[in-house]
């Protein structure tokens, strides 16, 4: 980031600058965690820090007064581990070390769990059915639940040992506290009072019964709870690796090696080592291995993993090709022009990931209720226990309550709800070539109503092309375009090359030119075989003295009044027709306007072109006449948008190019087609990889279903609290049905995040 003020006058000088610093968190093990370690570092002066407890990481804005070292100090004296990520050296490692150690993370629940099973089982079993429960059945119940008590549930321990130390709770507090209350309850009317008889029975009770204390064990408490909760963290372990599977297939795609050629030799080196300005070979069914641009051969490029799009794009010399891209056609040579972390694969990973550590509004809300839960939460358990027993129900029916209060309470539902819905829907974005820039973004989406589009390369092609041919009397098409194209094919002028490249097109290898002279501003004359030939302006003829046909100047009114541009071609002469050019309007800007109507946007056509063209446009892609805004130039465009602000809409802006930037940063969202610049695409919030605007459609969709994702998440995770709480409090919930239940809560959150995966796009090739 820059300076954090720009004002140039002295005092400016003593304004620290500020910059952003990524952290790799461990040990935290529910939000409450993640809210202890937000605040530790927010104490910190002139540091603003964002905690994700879905993706483990830190996102830290500091000043320069503040070291990393003292961001990790503060995280450590916290009770958790802090590491600076190492910086990727190729798109394939990128992501490597965090997902094994998510891995690691995942197998070692997953055996504590297996073994938590199998010895709790037979203890709940025994506790639930009274026909098992033979003479010493409490003694072997004591002999399975302990492991699982001591060792199973060890983490959280573990956990809750280092939270005291520190002064504070989390869910593990709450967890390690009802387990180990229940097995010392046990083991004190095992060996103290009267559970510990031959031949004791114990019916499993759903409500408090008032019975004494001394003759009733807890043994299937401790061993189900642990067990539940394991599952469950088991489950979230599982699922965080799923939900952050888009962004690693994304870092995958890299090429890992490059057929580099150096002095006219192909050298085999890593991918890493490739350097700006290098040429490197890549052959048919090769991954393209950097950003670069084509200088030998011609190929079909398979750009779907990066972009979305399905179908090949034809590349030549002169076109640029995107790293991890397939070569599905014939072998090509290109210039490097970006490597490394300038790559569009590397910008793509590193925006998603923004976007996945951040927080949304509303997700702040939910981290303070966590932040202050858990210490309500021991305080309600006290209360439950003291008002029971001063109730007169007895110690077992208030020790059964207080302890449910305890393991019902835990808020990790609360702490999964957004960003795991964050991680899945922006990752299926990527997948889909949609990039969101932060979770902000998502709370735009729902209220804009109305939609800006820029016209040139937005809605249409953005270069010009020859769209009709327009014979004299008595003239062939062809040869009316194969001469003024072998003319043309002289000039760099981008109507001269379209004239050139339609030419080629249709008749094949183009005629020589001799004597080729330009009039300046007008057009260009020569000879080709052996013909005197002008091609130009049509004012051009009118120098050269050469008639134009009643029918020539019909067609020539006809489509200026399309705003499309008009090219007169003569020879010997004569005149001998027209070619009609424009930038041709996108074969799926009509669909993708009628999308955006279909989410209740009205769509407005903003353009620095003429009123006669942009009309024309606009009728073409059904856009009202009344909604077409013409000859505004690229300064005013964020004029515009702001205009439309003040009458009280709120505004999406999708545009490709630096004169867009401006008003893309004006509106409330702005998107940008990753066709166009740099600068566009960082002033947008959404960045659409393909350059089909029928992805601005799926990523408003997207958008939406992502935050409605979220708000169902957060719903069912604070009813659950607030319905569960009441019940645990007033006795009639069974503490193991309780562990059932709050894992069973985070276990909804993740799947029901998980659905944005199925998340599909109705644009069709």
């Amino acid at each position: 980031m820059s300076t954090a003020m720009h004002d140039t006058s002295p005092v400016a000088k003593d304004v620290a600058t500020t910059h952003d610093v990524e952290l790799v968190l461990g040990g935290m093990t529910c939000a409450s965690c993640a809210n202890r370690i937000e605040r530790k570092l927010n104490k910190l002066d002139g540091v603003e820090a964002t905690v994700n407890f879905a993706t483990e990481k830190a996102r830290v804005t500091l000043t320069s007064e503040v070291t990393t070292n003292d961001l990790i100090g503060a995280v450590e004296a916290a009770g958790y581990t802090a590491s600076v990520p190492e910086p990727p050296t190729s798109g394939a490692d990128g992501d490597a070390e965090p997902d094994g150690e998510r891995a690691g993370e995942a197998d070692g629940l997953r055996t504590r769990l297996l073994v938590s099973l199998v010895l709790s089982v037979p203890v709940v079993a025994l506790a639930m059915v009274s026909a098992l429960q033979f003479t010493y059945w409490q003694w072997a119940s004591l002999a399975l639940a302990a492991p699982v008590v001591v060792w199973g549930a060890l983490p959280f321990h573990r956990a809750a040992w280092a939270n005291l130390r520190h002064g504070t709770a989390t869910m593990d507090t709450l967890i390690s506290l009802g387990t180990l209350a229940a097995l010392g309850w046990s083991l004190y009317a095992l060996f103290l009072g009267t559970a510990g008889v031959p031949g004791m029975t114990h019916p499993f009770e759903l409500s408090i019964a008032p019975t004494d204390g001394a003759g009733n064990i807890y043994l299937e408490v401790a061993a189900g709870v642990t067990t539940f909760i394991l599952a469950g963290r088991w489950f979230e372990a599982r699922a965080k690796r799923r939900a952050g599977s888009a962004l690693r297939a994304l870092l995958e795609l890299g090429a890992k090696d490059v057929a580099v050629l150096r002095d006219g030799v192909e050298h085999r080196i890593p991918v890493d080592q490739l350097a700006v300005g290098d040429r490197f070979v890549v052959r048919p069914g090769e991954k393209i291995a950097t950003d670069g641009e084509v200088e030998d051969g011609s190929s079909a490029v398979d750009a779907s993993m990066v972009t979305g799009e399905s179908v090949p794009v034809e590349v030549a010399a002169g076109d640029s090709v995107t790293g991890a891209t397939v070569n599905a056609g014939g072998r090509l040579v290109v210039r490097a022009t970006r490597v490394g972390a300038d790559t569009q694969l590397a910008q793509m990973a590193r925006l998603v990931e923004d976007a996945q550590t951040g927080k949304a509004a509303v997700q702040r809300l939910a981290d303070r209720v966590s932040g202050v839960f858990v210490p309500v939460v021991i305080l309600l358990a006290a209360a439950t226990l003291g008002f029971w027993l001063a109730a007169g129900v007895g110690a077992a029916g208030a020790f059964t309550a207080a302890v449910a209060v305890l393991i019902i309470a835990c808020p990790c539902a609360l702490g999964l709800a957004t960003p795991m819905a964050l991680m899945v829907g922006t990752g299926r974005g990527a997948a889909m070539g949609i990039l969101i820039k932060g979770p902000e973004v998502l709370e735009s989406t729902r209220r804009v109503d109305t939609v800006v589009l820029d016209k040139t390369g937005t809605i249409t092609e953005g270069r010009m092309s020859v769209v009709d041919v327009v014979p004299a009397s008595g003239e062939d098409a062809d040869e009316v375009l194969r001469l003024a194209g072998a003319l043309e094919d002289a000039s760099e002028h981008p109507i001269a090359r379209a004239i050139a490249s339609a030419a080629r097109e249709r008749s094949g290898r183009l005629p020589a030119v001799e004597g080729f002279g330009s009039d300046e501003g007008l057009g260009v004359h020569g000879s080709v075989e052996g013909a005197a030939v002008l091609v130009g302006r049509p004012r051009l003829l009118q120098d050269w003295s050469v008639a134009t046909s009643n029918d020539l100047t019909t067609a020539k009114l006809q489509a200026e009044e399309r705003g499309h541009t008009v090219v007169a071609v003569a020879w010997d002469g004569a005149a001998r027709g027209l070619l009609v050019v424009a930038d041709t309007v996108k074969d799926t800007s009509a669909e993708a306007v009628r999308g955006l109507r279909g989410l209740g946007l009205t769509p407005v056509l903003l353009t620095g072109d003429a009123e006669p063209a942009a009309r024309a446009v606009a009728a073409d892609v059904g856009i009202e006449p009344d909604r077409v805004i013409a000859e505004v130039m690229p300064a005013d465009k964020d004029d515009v948008i702001g205009r439309l602000q003040a009458e009280g809409k709120v505004v999406a802006m999708i545009g490709d190019g630096v004169n867009d930037a401006a008003a893309l940063a004006r509106a409330d969202l702005g998107l940008s087609v990753g066709t166009g610049t740099d600068v566009a695409i960082e002033a947008s919030d959404l960045t659409l990889v393909r350059g089909d605007l029928r992805a601005a459609v799926d990523a408003i969709r997207l958008s939406r279903r992502t935050l409605s994702t979220i708000k169902g998440n957060l719903f069912w995770a604070f009813a659950y609290n607030v319905a569960a709480l009441p019940l645990a409090a007033a006795g009639l919930l069974n503490p193991m049905l309780a562990g059932a239940a709050m894992a069973f809560s985070s276990v909804f959150v993740v799947a029901n995040s998980l659905r944005l995966r199925r998340f599909r796009t109705r644009a069709t090739s």
